[in-house]
């Protein structure tokens, strides 16, 4: 069996893994290269492996960096079959409609063709089935897959894969357990010969998740106190959801005064209606509270605005508020109009709740910041000041950090053969890699951009 590597190595985003067996090939997701720009331009180049010959692709969740070159596939001659769990598949449908008219304003400025069109996600979806966790499926003729419960978003995987009496297991994104409303990940105890774990936090270690009501409550009472703006860029899926549901307990035990506060993310809308219908993956203290007639996602004060109209009267509305709107990173979206108003103000708090790639706008003013120096951010081709406050906490970050990646692997160790850390930048990976070969005596490795492997 072989594993090539043409995604996620070295890098956060893009995840992309080729698994042979038999002269059958198989995907492990197929995401876009995110960075400085929403789509980074070597989007456009060809696969390293012909389209046509994949017979199946196993996702591991919703979000873009794991899904978001699946339409191209189709597009450049992909005709097999993709597996994900039931959320997965609703979301990434979304999510995929959403990001073509950015990826076409990315093309236009990069002066190439559309990465793909509406047509193809249609005929993606067609392709595309729905597992539950823990039920094996035969993968064409020569491979097993079974999904379980990655605890990072509403569905997501970490997928096991078997084949030629070899069990090699792709971690996806873990989660930062325990969180709102998703159950807590998995582990997989026995059997396990080969792992790629993703290292976005491999050297990191989060604050304690019990403080992020407590951050909320106390920047939304200095936002109030200052009379000013707390700007949150929030990815539409999983983040904006567990935001919704920190400020709904907070609303709904009184210890917040009420203040206007914006969802202004047309696809996060969307988003949060999917997690609706698919309550049943709910955990048990979110499943409590809607038996409770708690809406868990709506609470006094909270305006959804779906249209260019409404966004745009946000302007409107005086200060003290609130407004959660994408991209997660500031790279596209909303907020990018409503930092460009605000960061100026030094009134007014920026606080990011999730990881900024290298070259993204977040990036840049989480390292402004650092520098403890003024200085001023691109927005619309116009260089605007950063005089506001500027928040981050890892609390709210979706992906597990170093303590709770070692507790992932440590129960695997025992048959582990060999494990690659992907899905972080390069310092993150080694530092894992570093960390799981002196804990557990495992053969840790951080791969290279289309390296292939004989597992």
């Amino acid at each position: 069996m072989t594993l090539t590597f043409h995604g996620g190595a070295k890098m956060v985003t893009g995840a992309n893994y080729l698994l042979e067996s038999g002269g059958e090939k198989i995907l492990i997701d197929c995401g876009l290269h995110q960075g400085s720009n929403f789509c980074e331009k070597h989007n456009w180049e060809n696969f390293p492996y012909n389209p046509a010959e994949i017979s199946a692709v196993l996702i591991t969740h919703a979000h873009i960096d794991h899904t978001g070159r699946l339409p191209k596939l189709v597009k450049d001659g992909f005709v097999g079959k993709v597996y994900s769990t039931p959320p997965t598949r609703d979301f990434a449908r979304e999510m995929l409609l959403d990001s073509e008219h950015i990826l076409l304003q990315d093309a236009e400025r990069f002066r190439l063709p559309a990465l793909y069109g509406v047509r193809d996600i249609e005929e993606l979806m067609a392709r595309w089935e729905g597992v539950e966790y823990h039920k094996s499926i035969k993968v064409g003729k020569s491979f097993t897959a079974t999904f379980y419960d990655a605890g990072h978003i509403l569905g997501s995987s970490f997928i096991v894969v078997e084949a030629e009496n070899k069990k090699v297991i792709f971690s996806g994104d873990l989660g930062n357990s325990p969180a709102p409303i998703i159950n807590a990940r998995e582990n997989l105890t026995e059997g396990a010969t080969h792992c790629l774990v993703e290292s976005t936090y491999g050297g990191r270690i989060h604050e304690p998740i019990k403080e992020r009501e407590g951050v909320i409550k106390s920047l939304i009472e200095e936002t109030i106190k200052n009379g000013g703006t707390l700007m949150i860029p929030a990815f539409a899926m999983e983040r904006t959801q567990h935001l919704l549901f920190d400020i709904n307990n907070l609303a709904e035990s009184g210890r917040i005064p009420k203040i206007p506060i914006f969802l202004d993310s047309p696809l996060a809308i969307k988003l949060t209606e999917i997690y609706k219908k698919h309550s049943k993956y709910f955990n048990k203290e979110a499943q409590d509270q809607l038996r409770g007639g708690d809406a868990i996602f709506s609470f006094p004060g909270l305006k959804l605005t779906m249209t260019t109209e409404e966004s745009k009267a946000i302007n409107d509305v005086p200060s003290p508020k609130v407004i959660i709107a994408g991209a997660g990173m500031s790279t596209a979206g909303r907020i990018l109009h409503h930092e460009k108003r605000y960061l100026p103000d030094p009134k007014s708090t920026l606080l990011i709740v999730g990881f900024q790639a290298r070259g993204s706008l977040g990036r840049q003013i989480l390292d402004g910041k650092k520098s403890g120096k003024p200085f001023n951010v691109r927005i619309h081709g116009e260089d605007v000041p950063v005089r506001c406050n500027i928040k981050a906490i890892g609390s709210f970050s979706a992906h597990a950090d170093q303590p709770q990646l070692l507790d992932w692997i440590k129960p695997m160790k025992a048959t582990l053969k060999k494990v690659f850390t992907v899905q972080g930048e390069e310092d993150q990976a080694m530092i894992l890699a570093k960390k799981i070969s002196d804990q557990f005596g495992i053969d840790a490795k951080v791969p290279d951009e289309g390296m292939a492997e004989e597992l």
